[in-house]
């Protein structure tokens, strides 16, 4: 079956916690629907799947298992440079959002595609790769370090440019991705981003010396995430949706 996923671009400059609020009450929507069809099968229900786009304000975001010695910053400085920090349900360590940086949120009921959290990342991962090529650099896997890199297999040379980092309830995922595009790489000097050492972060701006089209990129991103899950995007037209991140 070919599944749509309702899309949505939410701006930029957004604060996190509306947004990963709004995350929260699509995923509980979906459970809620799993949920009833399977104490009334017969119901005509079905999940929906949702792709949010967006660019937040400076926000540090630690996942559930990471290590707060990882941010090197103070709350106080933190407060002086107007960045945010949360820790949150996510996998992964410590990451950087904010302008200049596309972040998706995928909503998925995996049990319509495949029900394999691994298969969900490599597909993730894919999408960027793919579109990393449009623009004629070689995206690739890190060996036990989930995101997308460049040159990952040169000792003093890799270079992250797309974190991930998900959350899945009764196979309903949330979270998801930050690709680096025109973003300010120096608010990555604060902390040991994902938690690993001694390795570089980039983005397609400084890799090729350009301030890159934000709104062709996404175009380009959609492609690729219709292609790698088979799946139709739909622009997302419910007022609801609008008006719970303004």
């Amino acid at each position: 079956m070919n599944r749509q996923i309702h899309y949505q671009d939410l701006g930029s400059e957004k604060p996190y916690q509306p947004i990963w609020d709004y995350q929260e009450k699509l995923l509980q929507q979906a459970v809620a629907t799993k949920t009833k069809l399977r104490t009334e099968p017969g119901l005509d229900l079905h999940t929906q799947d949702h792709l949010l786009f967006v660019e937040h304000s400076p926000v540090y975001t630690l996942g559930k298992s990471g290590d707060i010695a990882h941010v090197l910053i103070s709350e106080e400085a933190q407060k002086q440079k107007g960045i945010q920090f949360f820790r949150i349900n996510r996998g992964g360590d410590i990451t950087f959002h904010g302008p200049g940086q596309l972040v998706g949120y995928p909503i998925l009921d995996l049990e319509q595609y495949r029900t394999d959290i691994g298969w969900y990342l490599r597909s993730l991962e894919e999408i960027i790769i793919l579109t990393l090529g449009d623009y004629g650099l070689k995206g690739d896997r890190s060996q036990g370090e989930t995101g997308v890199w460049l040159d990952p297999g040169e000792k003093g040379r890799e270079r992250k440019i797309c974190a991930m980092g998900i959350r899945c309830s009764r196979w309903i995922t949330m979270h998801g991705f930050a690709l680096n595009v025109n973003t300010d790489l120096s608010f990555y000097d604060h902390i040991i981003p994902c938690g690993i050492r001694n390795k570089q972060v980039t983005s397609l701006q400084r890799e090729l010396g350009t301030k890159i089209d934000m709104e062709e990129l996404k175009a380009r991103v959609l492609y690729h995430f219709s292609s790698v899950f088979g799946a139709t995007i739909i622009p997302a037209t419910t007022p609801e949706m609008t008006a719970e991140v303004s």
